[in-house]
């Protein structure tokens, strides 16, 4: 902050964070079996198991990079 670099900082903050988040929802998705044909057999069910496993992995990046 003294030296003006904390946009900087977290901007990289940010895209790690992103970046985290994308790699630990595909890895997830996959371990439990969440699919484009469930999405086109039952989308509701899709939705709930989508916003479930980015609940988590939001928790899991808060307490990896954020809270650290």
């Amino acid at each position: 902050m003294l030296e003006d670099r904390l946009v900087e900082h977290l901007n990289f903050v940010d895209d790690e964070a992103q970046e985290r988040m994308d790699i630990l929802v595909c890895q997830m998705m996959e371990k439990q079996g969440i699919t484009e044909e469930l999405k086109a057999r039952d989308q509701m069910e899709w939705v709930r198991a989508v916003n479930g496993i980015r609940n988590m992995a939001e928790e899991i990046v808060l307490k990896e990079l954020i809270y650290r």
